[in-house]
């Protein structure tokens, strides 16, 4: 089953879809508010760029149904017709989009959000790919694949596509985001397909995942921490450029700042990870963000703090101490998941941090509207420091309740 392609290879193949989902991504949530903001449109309609949110919270209700038609009873896999289908709907979602023009917002939106429904999509098939084909001693590959790729995807979806942007125009950049979709794409899509393993018994479901309390704590330990980690950086964007920045030099700073800063701090976050534990990092990034937000607060309130101070705590939240703490925070969903439905597990759990994502991308930009940026980035520091107790206890308590001797038959009692 292991056998068909090498950990390299395999690793290379799924880091190129985690890639360009994460180019979807950066273009959507940061490189479009500070587009739109750019244009002059009202910080309370740029919110409404995070509705863009909403299949990747609500993907793990399709997400059974897709692993059950990637592994049929009997067959090889169905991977690679999924991620040809969904991203070529992602590219042609970007081609609409590069007609229609920053300025029609509504229709815009809806674009984005058929472009997230296909790569929420694409990303079920691809997690599950990789823990089907990759050994267990390989896992740490796929998971530096993911965390790497997201920060050079949300690089190159808000950074580069900013400077195209900026030096030709909206349509000739979304356009170029389409190309690369596809071309980063291809090695998975014409790799060579795993044997057989003959019958396939298991039926993953909602039902087993939500009935575990392990379950149910990391659930609620995703919302918390989400809230506290994503919320305050929502509206960094549009506060950069009213602050003075251009988009060029706002996408250079996305691109190569960003993506130098949050790819060192998620290594940093692996080593941390394994010598402390995850409960620790996740408390340690919680209370560093805290301290970076009440600096966006001061500095929004005041109005007279250098560019350079700006970048630099826009690039240590938004890029660095999001990194640390979220590769941390996926430790603990690979703990959560079982291994006979990990994908529908992990799904679960990615779910819940994009439905709070989702909320709070709209109210962060109706709180930055009515009440200054100021007020929403020093809201998002106290919320972050109330939620590191919070985060430690529920991370302790998953791991008990993970220990748990099972009292329900037919459940897994994982690892």
């Amino acid at each position: 089953m292991r056998g068909f392609a090498s950990p390299a290879a395999i690793v290379l193949a799924i880091g190129g879809l985690y890639v360009g989902q994460s180019i979807i991504g950066g273009l959507t949530f940061i490189a479009l508010p500070s587009v739109l903001r750019d244009r002059g449109l009202p910080l309370d309609q740029i919110g409404l760029t995070y509705l863009a949110v909403l299949p990747w919270a609500l993907k793990f209700l399709w997400a059974p149904a897709i692993e059950r038609y990637r592994l049929p009873p009997v067959g090889q896999s169905r991977s690679r017709s999924i991620v040809l289908v969904t991203t070529l709907l992602s590219a042609l979602g970007l081609c609409l989009a590069s007609l229609i023009g920053p300025t029609s917002l509504v229709p815009l939106i809806a674009v984005f959000v058929i472009i997230a429904f296909a790569a929420s999509t694409g990303d079920i098939a691809c997690d599950g790919h990789a823990v089907e084909t990759l050994s267990e001693r390989h896992h740490g590959w796929g998971n530096a694949a993911q965390v790497g790729g997201a920060y050079l995807g949300s690089a190159l979806g808000s950074g580069l596509f900013l400077v195209l942007v900026a030096g030709l125009d909206w349509r000739w950049a979304t356009l170029a985001m389409a190309a690369l979709l596809v071309a980063l794409a291809l090695p998975f899509i014409l790799s060579p397909a795993p044997p057989s393993p003959g019958s396939r018994t298991h039926q993953p479901s909602l039902g087993q995942a939500l009935r575990r309390k392990d379950m149910r704590i990391g659930l609620a330990l995703a919302a918390i921490y989400v809230v506290a980690q994503k919320w305050g950086v929502a509206m960094l964007g549009p506060f950069l450029i009213d602050s003075g920045l251009d988009l060029a030099s706002l996408g250079i700073v996305n691109g190569l700042g960003g993506m130098a800063v949050g790819f060192g701090c998620a290594l940093l976050g692996g080593a941390l990870v394994r010598l402390w534990g995850a409960p620790v990092v996740m408390v340690l990034a919680l209370v560093l963000q805290a301290l970076a937000l009440a600096g966006l607060a001061a500095a929004a309130w005041h109005g007279a703090a250098p560019r350079s101070v700006l970048l630099a705590l826009g690039l240590t939240s938004s890029s660095g101490l999001m990194a640390l703490g979220f590769v941390a925070l996926y430790a603990q969903f690979m703990a959560l998941s079982d291994p006979r439905q990990a994908g529908v597990d992990f799904t679960l759990l990615q779910c819940m941090d994009a439905l709070v994502s989702m909320a709070g991308g709209v109210s962060a930009g109706w709180v930055s509207q009515h009440f200054g940026y100021g007020t929403c980035f020093a809201l998002a520091a106290l919320g972050a420091m109330i939620a590191a107790p919070a985060a430690w206890l529920l991370s302790r308590h998953a791991v008990r309740a993970r220990r748990e001797p099972e009292t329900e038959p037919g459940l897994a009692t994982g690892p």
